[in-house]
């Protein structure tokens, strides 16, 4: 094999073992970049924290975690959070939102420029981060 072939082939490997580990599957407008994973001292948890970008009218599917989800609006355009058993909150930076573990929820930029937040999860471990739901509306 050349040297560059060689590369090359490295190259994907890494993305690959990235891609797995430190990215998730992503829907058009979203970018997930998880900033780090660690145990806690509480058996079976873990704490997850991500930057999530949401673009110009973008809306995440609705879904739920495996534990809470404390949110902090980093920058940009205004996110509208909808959050099962509450009224929708629009949120700007510096703002936050407690999300209950397994609560439906969905989040919405309402902006015209991307919005962005740091997701810090309290989890359990070994469970997918995010799980889609297929109800119509949280409520």
């Amino acid at each position: 094999m050349t040297p560059t072939r060689t590369g090359t082939i490295l190259a994907l490997g890494v993305s690959s073992v990235l891609t797995v580990g430190g990215m998730r599957a992503q829907s058009a407008g979203i970018t997930r970049i998880d900033l780090q994973r660690h145990d806690l001292s509480i058996p079976g948890r873990e704490v997850v924290q991500t930057i999530v970008e949401l673009g110009p009218g973008v809306t995440s599917s609705r879904h739920t975690h495996p534990g809470e989800e404390i949110v902090y609006v980093l920058e940009g355009a205004p996110l509208q959070y909808e959050v099962a058993g509450r009224p929708p909150v629009t949120l700007k930076p510096g703002d936050v939102l407690f999300i209950p573990a397994g609560a439906v929820h969905a989040a919405k930029n309402v902006g015209d420029r991307k919005g962005a937040e740091l997701a810090t999860y309290i989890v359990e471990k070994g469970k997918p981060l995010l799980t889609e739901t297929v109800d119509h509306a949280p409520r």
